[in-house]
């Protein structure tokens, strides 16, 4: 029993142990700068000066345009390979994929309806 095992906990031990001294390699040898604490939180802009705070804020309708865009480009990685291959795929994956543009088109027309796109 613990022969069929051996293999995987061997892996697991060889994987956790490079992490492991990884990290304490990283630790050991790290270059300790002294920093000022307000250039830590500066914005870097490509070691020029800021010119102004970065700290702004975005429109929350910023934030569903991109869920939504996100939702959309989603269904564009499931529909392209089945555009491609449609013909050996068969009639049971047309109507999966009619059905499933079907649920993206009713929750398209509900973000319409609750004004989710609209920039008033």
């Amino acid at each position: 029993m613990l022969q069929a095992w051996a293999p995987l906990i061997v892996y697991l031990a060889i994987a956790l142990s490079v992490g492991f001294v990884t990290l304490l390699g990283a630790k050991i040898l790290a270059v300790r700068a002294k920093v000022e604490p307000e250039t830590k939180t500066m914005t870097y802009e490509c070691g020029e000066e800021p010119a102004h705070q970065a700290w702004i804020r975005f429109h929350p309708r910023y934030y569903v345009v991109a869920l939504v865009f996100i939702l959309f480009d989603v269904e564009t990685a499931f529909l392209v390979p089945w555009a491609l291959n449609l013909r050996s795929l068969g009639t049971f994956a047309v109507v999966e994929m009619f059905i499933f543009v079907g649920i993206l088109l009713l929750g398209w027309v509900y973000a319409l309806k609750k004004g989710a796109l609209k920039w008033q």
